[in-house]
């Protein structure tokens, strides 16, 4: 059964793409042997969209982008650390900016409008009054019984 997504950038300069995510947009990653590093995200999705009328993008394009929370805090945070990112534009399904890896990739940035499923049911959760257990009465000691 699949179980999750693995994306692939292509990069002219693969060790400074990957030093790019591990330091300056600081991805969650692991090592799998000879400087091989994995970014590993807690979620992902997959959408299929369909070429324009003029054929493009053309069939069997593929994009990776990344999806964040807050679009104004995440583009302030990485500006700090050096990353040059575009305005913020409303793009309908979300707010979209896109920033340039070295390498030669060029990568979106979004915060969707959509509300995924699993993050509608932890915002449920969070909003949620916590309920507290009534305390329970202290039991009365039980009396000895004399034989």
């Amino acid at each position: 059964m699949i179980r999750g997504l693995h994306g692939m950038f292509y990069s002219s300069d693969a060790d400074a793409t990957r030093a790019f995510m591990r330091d300056k947009l600081q991805l969650p990653h692991f090592d799998v042997g000879g400087g091989w590093l994995l970014f590993d995200f807690p979620a992902s999705d997959v959408g299929v969209h369909p070429v324009d009328e003029s054929g493009q993008p053309a069939a069997n394009t593929h994009d990776v982008s990344f999806f964040c929370d807050d679009i104004q805090g995440t583009v302030t945070e990485l500006r700090e650390r050096g990353v040059e990112l575009d305005d913020p534009q409303d793009h309908g399904y979300g707010f979209v900016t896109h920033f340039a890896m070295p390498g030669g990739v060029r990568v979106q940035l979004y915060e969707p409008k959509y509300e995924k499923p699993a993050r509608a049911v932890a915002k449920k959760k969070k909003a949620a009054p916590k309920k507290t257990k009534a305390k329970a009465k202290p039991k009365a000691k039980a009396k000895k019984r004399k034989r």
